[in-house]
């Protein structure tokens, strides 16, 4: 097969690259290769079950077209200081500048038009004074939420207009190798079990979500594709009383809190918050169990969840994050007999594990009812369960009852996007032709600036098309 770009992913990055492309009138031929299924396709059997069956040959949460971002919450942080580290790749304005685009965008395919914490100026400063009084900063950034069901709607219409605009969208196949030629690439290998093919391409845009990151680490590695170990984040997600979070969800809905806890004074920080959600269990490859959080539109639970992540960067001889991440999971796992683990916060100081009985009796029901208790310290490395405990107690100087004895904290929390790509502010990178987008790049955390990078990359294509 030829074509003029082949994008490999259709998660945000990949989508908005085909997206932008076709807005700004490009007559290239565009395919858009898929592992999942289109979001009419996905559907996670737990709603009918009530506990994870462990789909195959991939999780309908984390795999499928707009990838994990139909089935996450669904939140478009509105702020160039959240979503990873792209603006010190393309500069804060056009970042700003580009996020503000994007949002528009999202609108007109039926995002909410209202923005949550926005306003409420003497109350975020209140805040605020209680993060820095614990050592904290406050990141308060507007939140756009389309909600988990919502979300799936949108990308329903941002799928539908693809099609309807010629895009070849090639759904259950998935990408085995890159093509490369006298440090040239020249398009890709798929395969959907059956088949193989070879797509030849003048671009090749690979966007495989945080899901694909260990993939792209291995492709970079075996072509000698110029990166490097980045950050790899580990944590738990907290589950507490909607009453506990009722002033920061009303004022903010999601608190972006980050500190630099003793004695390690390792970056901590909190991620995904979701007031009335529900915590969710995603699978990835090798059948590892981690840990989430959804928040719906109409749908909400008596809790607030959100994620504690810690952050580690190793240094020579050590180049294997995603791989050091990932055992940490298995190890939980194993603790869970394949389960998400769940432990109190109260038992966790008192040096025990958690029992069922023990969160019966307890104020905070779990929302993911498969969860199985016990004790996630006996898997979690100590430098990172010394900085979970202690930024735990300094949020609760912002929010007081954060660290009552009957906050839950469930494991594994993992986010694989620690390969970082090296490229230009064009996402070219060291191989002509072949540029990385999204999570697995490295460069971007999250809906909204993963679909930033590939209006930035739809563009960068299209003016070299006018050009030529």
């Amino acid at each position: 097969m030829k074509t003029d770009i082949v994008i490999i992913g259709a998660g945000p990055a990949g989508i908005f690259t085909a997206l932008e492309m076709i807005r700004k009138g490009s007559k290239q031929k565009i395919i858009l290769v898929e592992k999942g299924q289109p979001v009419e396709k996905r559907a996670c059997p737990k709603a009918k079950t009530k506990q994870c069956v462990n789909c195959k040959p991939y999780c309908h949460i984390t795999t499928g077209f707009s990838g994990a971002g139909a089935f996450s919450d669904g939140k478009l942080s509105l702020s160039y200081e959240v979503g990873g580290d792209l603006p010190t790749l393309i500069g804060a304005d056009l970042a700003q500048e580009t996020i503000d685009y994007t949002d528009r965008i999202y609108l007109e395919f039926g995002a909410d038009t209202h923005v949550e914490g926005v306003g409420n100026y003497e109350e975020v400063k209140d805040i605020r004074k209680r993060a820095i009084q614990a050592g904290l900063r406050l990141v308060d950034c507007p939140i756009r939420h389309m909600g988990t069901e919502k979300a799936q709607n949108i990308y329903l219409g941002i799928e539908k207009y693809l099609g309807n605009n010629g895009v070849e969208m090639m759904f259950g196949y998935e990408c085995t190798n890159v093509l490369l030629h006298d440090g040239v690439c020249e398009g890709v290998v798929i395969n959907n079990g059956k088949t193989e093919l070879t797509i030849e391409a003048k671009h090749t845009v690979i966007a495989t979500g945080r899901r694909g990151a260990e993939w792209l680490e291995k492709i970079c590695a075996e072509n000698n594709i110029a990166h490097q170990p980045g950050t790899v984040d580990i944590g738990v997600r907290v589950e507490v009383r909607n009453e506990i979070m009722e002033k920061v969800n009303k004022v903010l809905y999601e608190s972006k809190l980050i500190g630099y806890p003793k004695p390690f004074k390792n970056k901590v920080r909190t991620f995904c918050q979701n007031p009335g959600g529900f915590v969710s269990q995603e699978n990835y490859d090798n059948d590892l169990a981690v840990v989430n959080g959804h928040s719906y539109k109409e749908l909400k639970s008596p809790n607030t969840n959100l994620a504690i992540l810690c952050s580690h960067n190793f240094n020579v001889p050590f180049n294997q994050p995603i791989e050091y991440a990932q055992k940490v999971g298995e190890l939980t796992n194993m603790l869970g007999a394949g389960h998400i683990l769940v432990q109190r916060y109260g038992d966790i100081l008192d040096g025990k594990r958690t029992w069922a009985k023990e969160l019966a009796q307890s104020n905070i029901k779990p929302t993911l009812p498969d969860a199985v208790a016990g004790d996630i310290t006996a898997a979690m490395p100590y430098r990172a369960m010394i900085n979970i405990i202690n930024f735990i107690q300094a949020v609760d100087h912002v929010v007081p009852g954060f660290a009552s004895i009957e906050t839950l904290l469930y494991s594994p929390e993992l986010k694989f996007y620690s390969n970082r790509v090296k490229m230009d502010e064009k996402f070219n990178t060291s191989v002509r032709g072949l540029h990385c987008l999204g999570d697995s790049s490295g460069w971007t955390r999250g809906l909204m600036m993963a679909s930033v990078m590939g209006v930035l990359m739809g563009r960068t294509i299209v003016e070299e098309e006018k050009n030529a």
